[in-house]
């Protein structure tokens, strides 16, 4: 078991520490003094396990605290409480169910288990080295203590060998595969005739007493909700860049400084590409062992390499500077010296062999041509440091003032209006849900407040005011007439097109030929995939849901939609090819597998939990 935690300390446990510790760690609750919750409260009881109250509101408090981390702008109230607390107790339940099924089938850990673990996450580490006051440092911000914490990690360890076990071992039928692949990859040929709504304008006819009729029908969609106007300061770090100015003095340090990064280097690279999966890992490996042997690379790259445009120039991709390459492939070159060939690389294309061939340097560009790219870097990273500075002014200035007047000329900011803001929102920096919602909290709306400060984006922030305040109100039926027109309008282009569709429909069913309709111009599509191209989505869709022609007698289909509709006649259904030896097809064979695995573990974890004694207080 040892071994195990070194192989995997570096690699899934490692990755597992923190995302999965802090919201579950902490579901076994385990004194750090006493080691156990003997007398407290419980709010479950899994087989005469108790589940403490303690763990549970913990568990929810870390539940919380990490959807709010995964938020772009914190909010608690946009959270669900009760939800979460419901989400907790179950997820709580399932884990002492998994927990209890680890120690009938004797799963443990030794404390020498854990001691190597904990020692070998990076996370407590410092310089490459276990550090104790790091471990002890973490663990008491996630709430516990080191003993509770030791607890947390062999339960989780013990359920998590359970969950690979069953989810690893799940099996593919090939047949399957096959089956789903022939479908993805079927072809259909078929014809298209397309109506616009302009072919059925003289049947649409929207009538003064039709507005009047819908208006009524749907007063409350023409409610005006309450609305504010606002004033409001934003404060940007982009802005304080702008503003901000750069004597000559200092931009000509600045590039004296900097002027050797400024010189462009470009790296003359070639490469071998194969196929990723175990194939390709092999092919690369004996690549390399001929490499090894002194073989040339170009040759190798000729006889190998899938990419062959560079196959024939001996894998040579030619010079490139940064920004060029995938992101893996990039950092692989320029980590390389030249004549040197680095290991696999895996990018979206496939696996690579990378030989850097040479290395050559542009001239620094001279002074005057650097001078704006040089001038703004200075003043973002100058407005980076005083961003913060007058954040914080401008927060405690708008907290005390009963206007936005005295801040905004005390920071030399600028005082903006916008009308029209509902409980919905407008146009930013209004569209964000944490300003709008403290506009009209009862403090700003009816006290006469400033607003918090606000962050609305990535070093951007806003305090705001209300102005005017507007009472919802009906709107009168000549303010909304052209919108209501537009609505019948095109729900009577919609059934006239339907309309049309379903008469040529039921002529082709019943046996009229598509040049008998005379109904326009059709369009014929041979050995269309589902990736067809110059037909929209919906067309697609229906074409290939569309059941097989029986015989000689197509299968007709249409589409409609408010200006458009859509005769499809289907006349053949190709028969999509499979390659046992593809990468696409090895690909859906593992995630078939892997989908069976999770199947088959969710199913034990539902069995256990069916036949587990659970009692909730």
């Amino acid at each position: 078991m040892l071994q195990d935690i070194r192989d995997n300390a570096q690699g899934t446990i490692a990755k597992v520490i923190i995302g999965l510790l802090i919201i579950s760690l902490s579901i076994w609750g385990m004194d750090a003094i006493i080691g156990g919750f003997t007398g407290e409260p419980e709010v479950a009881t899994v087989n005469g396990n108790d589940i403490t109250e303690r763990e549970f509101l913990r568990t929810v408090q870390l539940e919380t605290q990490q959807r709010l981390m995964q938020m772009d702008n914190p909010d608690p109230s946009m959270l669900d409480e009760d939800r979460i607390r419901r989400e907790v107790l179950e997820a709580l339940i399932q884990e002492e169910v998994l927990n209890q099924d680890a120690q009938s089938q004797g799963l443990e850990l030794s404390e020498a288990d854990i001691d190597a673990l904990i020692t070998q996450m990076p996370q407590f580490q410092v310089d490459g080295q276990f550090n104790r006051d790091r471990f002890v440092a973490t663990v008491r911000n996630l709430g516990m203590g080191v003993a509770e914490f030791r607890e947390s990690l062999r339960k989780n360890y013990v359920v998590n060998q359970i969950r690979a076990a069953i989810a690893q071992t799940g099996l593919a039928v090939p047949a399957q595969a096959e089956q789903l692949l022939a479908i993805q990859n079927q072809t259909r040929d078929f014809r298209v005739l397309t109506l616009d709504g302009s072919s059925v304008q003289d049947q649409v006819d929207v009538t003064e007493a039709d507005v009047q009729a819908y208006y009524d029908e749907n007063r409350d969609q023409f409610r005006q909700p309450e609305q504010v106007d606002a004033a409001y300061i934003t404060l940007s770090q982009g802005a304080l860049a702008e503003s901000l100015e750069v004597a000559e003095d200092e931009l000509r340090a600045y590039y004296e400084e900097r002027a050797e990064e400024y010189a462009r280097e470009e790296r003359r690279a070639a490469h071998i590409l194969v196929e990723a999966g175990d194939d390709g890992q092999e092919t690369l490996a004996t690549i390399q062992q001929r490499l090894a042997d002194g073989e040339s690379f170009a040759d190798l790259a000729e006889e190998y390499s899938v990419d062959t445009v560079s196959a024939q120039e001996g894998g040579d991709l030619g010079f490139a500077g940064r920004g060029v390459y995938d992101e893996a492939f990039e950092e692989a070159l320029f980590a390389l010296e030249e004549g040197e060939v680095s290991g696999p690389v895996e990018t979206s294309f496939g696996l690579h062999l990378i030989k850097l061939e040479e290395v050559r340097r542009s001239d620094v560009p001279a002074f005057d041509e650097l001078r704006e790219e040089l001038r703004l870097e200075l003043a973002r990273t100058r407005a980076s440091e005083r961003f913060a500075e007058v954040r914080s002014q401008l927060a405690d200035a708008a907290y005390a003032a009963d206007d936005l007047a005295g801040p905004a000329e005390e920071l030399g900011l600028e005082i903006r209006v916008v009308e029209g803001v509902s409980r919905d929102g407008g146009a930013a920096p209004f569209d964000h849900a944490g300003l709008v919602r403290q506009l009209f909290s009862e403090d700003v709306l009816e006290g006469g407040y400033n607003t918090e400060l606000i962050d609305v984006g990535d070093n951007v922030s806003v305090v705001a005011r209300v102005r005017e305040y507007h009472e919802p109100r009906q709107l009168a039926l000549a303010d909304v007439e052209p919108e209501i027109r537009r609505i019948l309008e095109r729900t009577e282009t919609r059934e006239a097109l339907a309309a049309r569709v379903d008469e040529l429909v039921a002529q082709l069913e019943s046996g009229a030929s598509v040049e008998e309709l005379g109904a326009g111009e059709w369009q014929q599509f041979e050995d269309q995939g589902r990736n067809a191209s110059g037909l929209s989505p919906r067309v697609v869709q229906e074409v290939f849901s569309m059941a097989r022609p029986d015989g000689d007698t197509p299968t007709v289909g249409r589409t409609v939609t408010a200006d458009q509709a859509t005769v499809i006649v289907l006349t053949s259904v190709n028969e999509g090819e499979v390659d046992q030896e593809s990468a696409e097809y090895q690909q859906l064979l593992r995630f078939l597998a892997q989908l069976e695995g999770q199947r088959e573990y969710t199913a034990y974890q539902q069995y256990l939990r069916n036949t587990a004694e659970v009692e909730r207080n």
